[in-house]
């Protein structure tokens, strides 16, 4: 299923562009998009469009920073019809748990969600896409970053910015940004903080004007209809590589009985397993197209307890084995349907 997003996520494209010497408007147009689209924030535009837009304008620009750069000076302002909300909401647990019960207003590609351990908390966001994001990844969390940090205040900072993605040619960017450890080739995209920092009370919040913002919310017409097939694709995409995708889990995180939740995946006309499949296929491809994780960890990301029964989905749903399957990605250009996140012809 294509996902959609705000036009309000190509904030700065055209500013990034310009101070790159690249002409935003014609890259808009390659990409099928008119570049009106910069002036109308609330317009729904195709997700993976919109990534393969970022990934072109830094490979063309040489600028393996672009999204981070786009990400620099966002405002809550920018979160559209919920920004009010957010800003008068009483700490950042209630503003991050906000975000994430909208996010299918904002960026139905992204998957935001909180793992609290002990005194440490992770913030954690993915791209479901099939392909290397790493545009869209730097700026969904650099944006997410400046949430954060605009209600904490000045002085504060994660104690770390991990990316799963590996480092830039220059780190200069990311610390000015971040401001704190930015830890590349991780586990996993997001913020490490205080979990006591979810807590701290937010001094601009004011309950009169967020009950205001909630009910105006609410009233809007939703453009983007809330699923739960599309919230088990998040919880899918954000739990399967720690091993916890399965249906009885996912039906649990998402405050269901499993009878319930299989009943209203029925009424989509969808099941569990044809969503598991789907987010597998599509992380499949994306771990494989990254030369750091070896056959053998790809197994284990997506659940498979041997090589050889990963091995025979892989060839299955891929007509080649992984190994024969990656020497050829690698061997294509970046332009070519590796970057792209089709098959790879045989």
């Amino acid at each position: 299923m294509e996902g959609l997003v705000r036009a309000a996520a190509l904030t700065d494209f055209a500013e990034v562009s310009r101070s790159l010497g690249y002409d935003a408007a014609a890259a808009l147009r390659r990409a099928g998009l008119s570049p009106r689209v910069l002036d109308e924030p609330e317009m729904r535009l195709p997700a993976g469009v919109v990534m393969q837009l970022l990934e072109t304008a830094a490979r063309a620009t040489n600028c393996d920073t672009f999204g981070l750069r786009m990400a620099q000076s966002r405002q809550v302002s920018n979160f559209g019809a919920i920004s009010l909300l957010l800003t008068h909401l009483g700490t950042l647990r209630d503003v991050l748990t906000t975000t994430i019960e909208h996010l299918h207003l904002l960026n139905s590609a992204l998957a935001l969600q909180v793992e609290e351990n002990g005194p440490l908390v992770i913030v954690r966001e993915e791209v479901m896409s099939a392909s290397l994001a790493r545009q869209s990844v730097e700026l969904a969390i650099g944006v997410i970053y400046r949430l954060c940090a605009t209600l904490m205040g000045k002085g504060w900072h994660p104690r770390s910015v991990n990316f799963s993605h590996g480092a830039p040619a220059s780190g200069a960017l990311h610390r000015q940004v971040f401001q704190c450890p930015v830890i590349f080739d991780a586990e996993f995209n997001g913020l490490v903080c205080h979990a006591a920092d979810l807590d701290v009370p937010n001094p601009a919040a004011d309950p009169n004007l967020a009950r205001y913002a909630r009910a105006l919310l609410e009233s809007l017409p939703q453009s983007s209809p809330h699923t739960l097939s599309h919230d088990v694709r998040r919880t899918i995409y954000l739990s399967l590589p720690s091993g916890g995708a399965t249906c009885a889990w996912v039906a649990q995180s998402l405050g269901r009985s499993l009878r319930t939740f299989q009943r209203e995946l029925d009424q989509e006309g969808v099941s569990f397993s044809e969503l598991l499949a789907e987010v597998r296929t599509n992380l499949a491809r994306r771990y494989m197209e990254s030369p750091k994780y070896e056959v053998g960890q790809v197994a284990a990301l997506l659940g498979y307890s041997t090589h050889g029964a990963f091995t025979r989905w892989f060839a299955l749903q891929f007509g080649l084995p992984p190994t024969e399957w990656r020497r050829r990605a690698m061997a294509l250009e970046p332009s070519q349907d590796a970057r792209t996140g089709a098959a790879v012809p045989a």
